[in-house]
This record gives structure tokens, C-alpha cells and sequence, in this order.
């Protein structure tokens, strides 16, 4: 696996804001408007393990074979941008950042997610780009605030009621009622938790609940949570 490659240069200080939540809980889109209005990079962990799956899926291997998956990560040449204003994932010279949300990578990505030694792979790369943030960086995924960063000064666990997440992630989709994406996200969690527990704050880890939040009162409540912590404020 080659390294991750970030649109960030090495600063003498960093502050990491680690963010974990479930399936359609609104981490990646709450995470970039935060890192915006604060100054900070952002990194999506999940487009890591989506790109593997997508590479894979490319080659026509089997995404949930752990040999298969352990073979694609050797040419695995993923490239990430930490800009929220930029943000792009390229897999060599293929732009995959909308490619890695079609249905059959995520279908796919848990089988990806769960190989031991994928994980402390991708782990490694993401404190590297963690530790070059030029002043902080907002990072969103499954287990940041417990394995990735469990030091850093800001941890949070953003969650929501099941049916509002089933209900905001189906007005993404076309075509999609909110009973089977309800069953989706059900899916997806049960499997996913199998690995990391992403469904429970850690000690020491602030719980922002949007289920009666709209984007910008969650995106506001979590820079409240920022402040309180680090005394960094909104950019605006």
C-alpha cells in the first residue's frame, strides 16, 4: 500500500478534531463545513477503506476474500485531499470521489474494513497526515476518537435517532424510500460494529446529538464543543 498523499505541508502545531457516528449520521458533511469555518484540513478515513474496496472491485477480486484483499493493497496508490474546499480521492490516475459512494462499493467496504492488518495500515498513514496539519484538521470515521487519535483534545461522538438518519440519508438518493435504507444503515451498522464500536462515546468523548438539530445548528454545536475544548473559534 502506498502512502496517502494530503494537500498539507508540515506545521509546528497541530489540534486534531476526531468525530465518530454511525452510518447517515452526517460525519462527512458536518466534519468538511466544520474544518471550513474553523481553518482547519479535512479527512474523510472511509474514502480510504471505499477507494481499497473500489480498487479491488476494479480488478475483479473479492472484496470480502482477506487474501484478495491483502493482495490489491499492494499497488493500492490512493491519493487523498485535506482541503474541504478541494476535496477529491484518486485512486493512480482515476478520480474515484464520486465513484467510491455508488452502492456496490458500499455494499462492499465492510469486507474491506475489517482486515486486521488494512486497518493498522491505513491507521498509520492517517496520523501521518494527521501530524502534518499545517494548524488542525478535522477527522471523520469509525474509530478516530478510540484507536486513530484517543489523545486528541477534541473527541466527538456524532450520532442521531435511527429513523432521522435513515430519513436524511434516503433524501440523498434517488429512488430510495426510507424503509429500506432504514434496513441498509441497520445492515451496514450491525457489520461494522463487529470491528470497532462506533455506536457508544468513550470516556473523555463529547456526544453532539442531531436528531433535532438542522446542518448548521449541528455544525454550530459541534464548534461549541471545539471552543469549549481548545478555545479555537469559528473562522467566520
Amino acid at each position: 500500500m502506498t502512502e496517502i498523499e494530503s494537500n498539507t505541508a508540515a506545521g509546528d502545531a497541530q489540534i486534531v478534531v476526531a468525530i465518530d457516528g454511525p452510518a447517515g449520521s452526517g460525519k462527512s458533511s458536518v466534519a468538511k463545513q466544520a474544518a471550513r469555518r474553523l481553518g482547519f484540513g479535512y479527512l474523510d478515513t472511509g474514502a480510504a477503506y471505499r477507494a481499497l474496496a473500489w480498487h479491488i472491485l476494479a480488478r475483479g477480486a473479492d472484496t470480502s476474500d482477506s487474501s484478495d484483499v491483502l493482495d490489491a493493497s499492494g499497488d493500492f496508490d490512493f491519493a487523498i485531499s485535506t482541503d474541504p474546499g478541494d476535496y477529491w480521492v484518486r485512486v493512480g490516475d482515476v478520480d474515484v470521489t464520486e465513484a467510491i459512494r455508488e452502492p456496490r462499493v458500499t455494499d462492499a467496504v465492510s469486507g474491506v474494513a475489517r482486515v486486521p492488518a488494512i486497518r493498522q495500515a491505513v491507521n498509520g498513514l492517517f496520523r501521518q497526515i494527521m501530524a502534518n496539519a499545517p494548524r488542525g484538521i478535522v477527522v471523520e470515521g469509525r474509530d478516530i476518537t478510540t484507536v486513530v487519535a484517543p489523545d486528541a483534545p477534541v473527541r466527538l461522538l456524532l450520532t442521531a435517532a435511527p429513523e432521522v438518519r435513515a430519513a436524511r440519508r434516503s433524501a440523498e438518493l434517488t429512488g430510495h424510500d426510507v424503509a429500506s435504507v432504514a434496513a441498509a444503515l441497520s445492515r451496514r451498522d450491525a457489520s461494522d460494529s463487529a470491528v470497532v464500536d462506533f455506536l457508544t462515546a468513550a470516556p473523555g468523548v463529547d456526544v453532539v446529538d442531531s436528531t433535532d438539530l438542522d446542518f448548521e445548528q449541528t455544525v454550530d454545536a459541534v464548534l461549541a464543543v471545539v471552543d469549549t475544548k481548545v478555545g479555537v473559534r469559528d473562522g467566520r
